[in-house]
């Protein structure tokens, strides 16, 4: 695999990421090293809490969560993905699949020795970290549910995964204004056009993610979430995410994986807080699988947050996050 890191000047002075790195090496499976970088905040005897970002951002998502989290006693940390943030990307987009991250981030774990941990997750980060959780059920003590959802084989059947795969090949290449109509109008496919939009199409850009996803318009802060890809070549993690998300045929071995994890998290019995925002056109009522199958679940609605709840409402998400711990 060939792997590219983005310079250290690209992170020099954003704005409210005042964070020390830490790095981490991991081998990957064809021997290839690899960098992974993560914040490391707060008290190193609190309660640790693992916080794990989405696609296209990385621990900058959670630098307005992480002092109110310190401050309250716990030591945070927080990893970049792969292809993002400070951690190494790789250039290629089939470098990147589903198991890979997974297994990236096993090794990052492992390597760390981290445990009794209580992992908040959204986007990606609950799809990698929850299967992280059935892996290694015996690190965690807690999950924090955000905007997210693990795939399986009983919420995405064969017949529904053959469906969407032949729509997937009737849907134009969208550029961002396209996708964003979809999402605002609540069409079934909307996710769709977003994977082949961030896969296919010639003008996909991280800045116009946020403005599909987010309604932010601080130019400065739009700079730090886009301050790890200064060109076209550090965007393959990037672009290939949505795709990873196992929908289509293709996808039945992540499903199956899915399938696993689902069923350690149900013989855990881990406490589980699922807060989901009320604005998120992306995993709107995706609570309601945890509430069901899962038996030890608080639910709470983060009012007021978009699909980056970390970065809309991070004082109401710290709150709950905060009097969920100190209540388990």
């Amino acid at each position: 695999m060939d792997t590219i890191r983005t310079p250290d000047a690209q992170f020099e002075a954003l704005s409210g990421y005042d964070f020390s790195p830490n790095y981490h090496e991991i081998t990957a499976q064809d021997g290839t090293l690899l960098w992974i970088h993560y914040l490391d905040e707060g008290p190193r005897d609190g309660e640790t809490i693992l916080c794990m970002h989405g696609q296209p951002s990385w621990s900058y998502l959670y630098r307005k969560m992480i002092p109110l989290l310190t401050e309250a006693g716990y030591r945070v940390i927080a990893p970049d993905l792969i292809g993002f943030g400070r951690s190494d990307k790789l250039t290629t987009q089939d470098d990147y699949t589903y198991q890979n991250h997974v297994d990236w981030m096993s090794s990052w774990l492992t390597g760390l020795d981290l445990k009794n941990l209580t992992l908040v997750c959204q986007d990606w980060g609950g799809l990698i970290g929850l299967r992280l959780v059935g892996a290694h059920p015996d690190r965690f003590k807690r999950l924090v549910i955000a905007n997210t959802g693990l795939p399986s084989t009983k919420m995405i059947t064969d017949d529904m995964s053959e469906m969407l795969g032949q729509m997937y090949q009737t849907i134009p290449v969208p550029d961002a204004a396209m996708v964003q109509e979809q999402f605002a109008g609540g069409a079934p496919g909307a996710f769709l056009y977003w994977v082949k939009y961030a896969a296919e199409s010639p003008s996909f850009s991280v800045r116009d993610v946020f403005g599909i996803l987010s309604g932010i318009e601080d130019e400065a802060i739009l700079d730090g979430y886009t301050a790890p890809f200064p060109d076209d070549r550090y965007i393959a993690g990037a672009r290939k995410f949505p795709s990873l998300v196992p929908l289509r045929p293709e996808g039945k071995p992540d499903r199956e994986a899915g399938d696993k994890a689902w069923a350690v998290l149900e013989q855990a019995n881990l406490p589980v807080l699922t807060a989901f925002s009320d604005g998120d056109p992306v995993t709107n009522g995706g609570e309601q699988a945890f509430i069901d199958r899962l038996s030890n679940v608080k639910n709470v609605t983060i009012k007021g947050g978009g699909h980056f709840l970390q970065e809309d409402t991070p004082e109401p998400l710290s709150r709950e996050i905060i009097t969920f711990m100190q209540d388990t």
